[in-house]
């Protein structure tokens, strides 16, 4: 799932182990959320929303994320 989590934690001058810290994760998992390897929790995504003072629909480009998804079940049909 595309995220905005590097580009608000880079607008803000921290570091994925800061981030990290924050949410009470390991950095790993900041690092696969930005490389989309791993989506985020809905209380994990409430977490970082609430560190860069965002809401979670645009923290997890939620819009962006319906519109691909949409489109990958109408191929289907």
């Amino acid at each position: 799932m595309k995220t905005k989590v590097k580009e608000l934690r880079t607008a803000a001058n921290m570091t994925q182990q800061q981030l990290a810290d924050f949410v009470h994760v390991s950095s790993r998992t900041i690092i696969s959320i930005e490389k989309e390897q791993y989506s985020p929790s809905l209380m994990l995504a409430y977490r970082m929303a609430k560190v860069f003072d965002v809401t979670i629909e645009e923290l997890c480009c939620l819009k962006e994320n319906k519109e691909m998804d949409d489109k990958r079940y109408e191929n289907l049909s």
